[in-house]
C-alpha cells in the first residue's frame, strides 16, 4: 500500500469556514472564496508496497525488498552497475501552474531524487545525498508550466557506487487528475493453510493468497511469529517426533489480519546416526562448498579420498539468535536431500568425518546469551541427527563471545557424546595470545576439541612465539604461529595448518604444498625448518587443512595429492 503524505497548509481560517473546509474536503483560496481540492501525494506506489508497480528501473537494476524498509513492508533497492546508474522512474499526473513538494527517504549509496519535464526553467529539478548509513530525507520543490500535465519522477544512484534504498516517496500538491492511492485496509484472514513435507526438524506450510496483503506471519503454537513475503514457508529448527500447531495471518501497512484456523503437523522421527568414525591421529581437513563460486562443483561423493574431515560450508542463521539450519544449494546438483544424506553416510562408511561448518566470511551466527547458546546446541544437534553430521566446525569471523560459545559447545557435547568432532578455523589475529575470545574458547573446550585449523591466509605479517615478526607465506610463518597455540595450552594433536588449495582459494597466503610439507616436518621432526626452529618436536601434531576441496579439484588435486600422503605419514 502507498503511504499517503499529508501536511498542514499554514493557512488561517475564520469562523465557520474551517468547519466547511474540513467537512467537504475543500479549502478556500485567497479572499475570492474559490474552492479547490486539498493537496495530495500524486505519486503511485510511493512506498513500494506493491512491488515495482508504476515504476520502471533501468537494466533490471531495481527490486522491491522487505529489508531494509523505513515504514510498511516494502522499499526500493537499486544497484548501479557499469555504465548504468540504476534509475527508477514513473510518470506522474500534475496540474499546470502548480507548485509541488518532492521528497523521499533514502539509505545506502549515493541517491538522487528529481523530476523532468516540468515545463519551467530547465525543465528539471533534483537533489541528492552521498552515502547514508541511516534513512535520510531528500526534499525539494518544483513548479509546473502552463501546459504541463505530467512530469517524470525519478531516483537513481551513481556509477560504481553501492546499492541505494528508497522509501516513502511523495509528490505533494494539487491533484492532476490521477488521484492518490487509497489508504490501505487490514487484509482478510488467509484460507487454505495446509502442512506439506515434514522432516525431523522442519515442516512445509502453504496457504492461499490474500488481496492487499504485502506479507504474512506464520505462528507456531500461538507464538514465535515468522514473517514471510510469499504464500509458503518452511518452519525449521523444530524438535524431532513432536506435534506442533501452526496459524498464519496476512499483513500490510494498515495492520495484521486475524489468525487463520490452526493446522497440526508432527515432525518425523530420526534414526540416531550413531558415533562417527574416529579421526585419524594425523588428519587432512577440507572444506566442501555448498555453493558455486567458480571453483569445480562437487558432490560429497566427489571429494578427494585424502580428506579425513570434510567440513560442509556453511550452515545458515535464522531470525532466532544462535539457531542454525542447513539449506542445500541447488547449484551443487543434488536431486534431493536424501541423495546428499546418502553421500554423507557413504563417506562415514569410508572412515571420513563429515561435519557442518558454522560461519565463514558471510555467515554471522550470534551466540551471546544463555538462550542463544541453547538454540545453537539444539539446532546443531538436530542437524547432526537429520543429516548424519559427525560434528561442527566453528568458523565465525564476525566476533565471538567465549562465555556463551563455550556454553553452547558444552551443551552440544552433552547431547552428541564423546564421538563429537569439534573443529575451529580462527584467523591468525584470533590466536595471537590466550586473551582473545577464540583462544579462550579453544582452551575452555580443550577436553572435547578435535583440532584448531588456523587460517594462515588473508592475514599479513604476525608475531611468532619467539616475539619476532614473520611474513605470510613462509615456513617460519606456519611454524612460529603454530608454536603460539601449543605454548598457549593446546595439545599438539589439536593444531593443524590451514592454507588455501590454490592461488584462487584466497586473496593472499597461498603457499606451495612443499612449504606446507616442510612446516609439518619442522614441527614434528625438527627438520626442513626455516630460520625459526621450535625448542622441541611435536610428533602428535594433527595435520593440515585447506580451503577448499573444490579449489583443490580446480587445480587438479595438486594440494591433496601432495599434502595428504605427507600428513598421513607423519610420525
Amino acid at each position: 500500500m502507498d503511504r499517503t503524505t499529508t501536511r498542514p497548509h499554514g493557512r488561517r481560517w475564520l469562523g465557520g469556514a474551517l468547519a466547511l473546509a474540513v467537512g467537504s474536503g475543500l479549502v478556500l483560496v485567497g479572499g475570492a472564496g474559490t474552492a479547490q481540492a486539498a493537496d495530495v501525494n500524486v505519486a503511485k506506489n510511493a512506498g513500494f508496497e506493491n512491488g515495482l508497480a508504476n515504476w520502471a528501473c533501468s537494466a533490471g537494476s531495481g527490486a522491491a525488498v522487505s529489508s531494509p524498509v523505513r515504514t510498511g513492508a516494502g522499499a526500493l533497492r537499486a544497484t548501479p552497475a557499469g555504465l548504468d546508474n540504476a534509475e527508477c522512474a514513473q510518470t506522474v499526473a500534475v496540474k499546470p501552474n502548480s507548485t509541488y513538494t518532492l521528497s523521499a527517504w533514502v539509505q545506502g549509496g549515493y541517491a538522487y531524487l528529481g523530476v523532468n519535464n516540468t515545463g519551467t526553467g530547465s525543465g528539471s529539478v533534483s537533489t541528492w545525498t552521498p552515502d547514508s548509513a541511516v534513512w535520510k530525507q531528500l526534499t525539494t520543490t518544483f513548479t509546473t508550466g502552463a501546459s504541463t500535465t505530467s512530469v517524470e519522477l525519478y531516483t537513481h544512484g551513481w556509477y560504481g557506487t553501492s546499492p541505494y534504498s528508497v522509501d516513502d516517496v511523495s509528490v505533494f500538491g494539487p491533484d492532476g487528475g490521477g488521484g492518490q492511492d487509497p489508504d490501505p485496509v487490514v487484509p482478510s484472514t488467509p484460507a487454505g493453510l495446509a502442512a506439506g513435507t515434514v522432516t525431523s526438524s522442519s515442516v512445509d506450510l502453504s496457504w492461499g493468497a490474500v488481496s492487499g496483503a504485502t506479507g504474512y506471519k506464520v505462528y507456531r503454537d500461538g507464538g514465535n511469529p515468522q514473517t514471510v513475503s510469499g504464500t509458503s514457508a518452511t518452519i525449521t529448527g523444530l524438535t524431532a517426533d513432536t506435534a506442533y500447531q501452526f496459524q498464519v495471518a496476512a499483513t500490510n501497512s494498515a495492520g495484521e489480519s486475524a489468525k487463520s484456523g490452526a493446522v497440526s503437523a508432527r515432525t518425523a522421527k530420526v534414526t540416531d546416526p550413531g558415533p562417527g568414525p574416529a579421526v585419524p591421529k594425523h588428519a587432512l581437513t577440507g572444506y566442501w562448498q555448498n555453493f558455486n563460486n567458480g571453483a569445480t562443483v562437487q558432490k560429497l561423493r566427489d571429494v578427494q579420498s585424502q580428506y579425513d574431515i570434510i567440513a560442509v560450508s556453511f550452515a545458515d542463521s535464522t531470525t532466532t539468535a544462535g539457531q542454525i539450519v542447513f539449506n542445500l544449494d541447488p547449484a551443487v546438483g543434488y536431486a534431493s536431500a536424501a541423495d546428499f544424506k546418502a553421500d554423507i553416510a557413504a563417506k562415514k562408511a569410508a572412515g571420513k568425518s563429515v561435519i557442518i561448518s558454522v560461519g565463514g566470511e558471510k555467515g554471522n551466527v550470534t551466540i551471546n546469551s544463555d538462550a542463544s547458546a541453547t538454540a545453537f546446541a539444539n539446532s546443531a544437534y538436530a542437524l547432526m541427527q537429520e543429516y548424519g553430521f559427525s560434528g561442527v566446525d566453528i568458523d565465525l569471523e564476525h566476533g565471538i563471545n567465549s562465555t556463551y560459545l563455550t556454553k553452547a559447545l558444552r551443551q552440544l557435547s552433552a547431547k552428541a557424546g564423546s564421538s563429537l568432532v569439534l573443529t575451529m578455523a580462527p584467523q591468525t589475529i584470533d590466536m595471537q595470545n590466550t586473551g582473545t575470545e577464540y583462544f579462550k574458547t579453544a582452551l575452555a573446550v580443550k577436553d572435547i576439541l578435535t583440532v584448531v585449523n588456523m587460517q594462515y591466509y588473508n592475514s599479513g605479517s604476525m608475531l611468532g612465539c619467539d616475539g619476532k615478526v614473520y611474513s605470510q607465506g613462509s615456513v617460519d610463518f606456519l611454524t612460529a604461529l603454530a608454536c603460539i597455540q601449543i605454548q598457549g595450552g593446546l595439545s599438539p594433536s589439536q593444531v593443524g595448518l590451514g592454507v588455501p588449495a590454490s592461488t584462487r582459494g584466497a586473496g593472499s597466503g597461498y603457499v606451495d604444498p612443499q612449504i606446507v610439507k616442510n612446516a609439518l616436518d619442522c614441527l614434528t621432526r625438527l627438520t626442513s625448518c626455516g630460520t625459526f626452529k621450535p625448542a622441541q618436536a611435536w610428533p602428535t601434531l594433527r595435520g593440515a587443512m585447506t580451503w577448499s576441496t573444490n579449489w583443490d579439484a580446480t587445480a587438479g588435486n595438486a594440494w591433496s595429492n601432495a599434502v595428504g600422503p605427507h600428513v598421513h605419514n607423519l610420525p
